[in-house]
């Protein structure tokens, strides 16, 4: 199996920022004014490379995703995404490296 880049679809709009459970105001990125992470997606390397693939593996273009510090790689035995973005994980993504594992 190739490697798999976790990437990011941002939350670029400005209502983005929002109030944390402890009442304080920022992002869901946790950065102040940052974009929040939307969905969470999954791509491959791009052929011949280890530069992230034109597209995810749910078929969406990852020109304006951005790379996660997350690298599956670094952490056997754990899930492909990042446990704090659990709940946004595109299931799409998701079935296909279920499908493949």
């Amino acid at each position: 199996m190739t490697e798999i880049i976790v990437v990011y679809e941002l939350d670029r709009a400005p209502t983005a920022v929002g109030r944390t459970s402890s009442g304080e105001s920022g992002s869901e990125s946790g950065g102040e004014g940052a974009p929040a992470v939307r969905q969470v997606h999954a791509a491959p390397t791009a052929p011949g490379s280890s530069a992230l693939g034109p597209r995810t593996f749910c078929g969406k273009d990852t020109f304006a995703m951005e790379a996660a510090p997350w690298k599956p790689s670094e952490h056997p035995g754990s899930s492909w995404y990042a446990p704090e973005h659990a709940d946004r994980v595109c299931s799409a993504c998701d079935a296909v490296l279920e499908d493949e594992t």
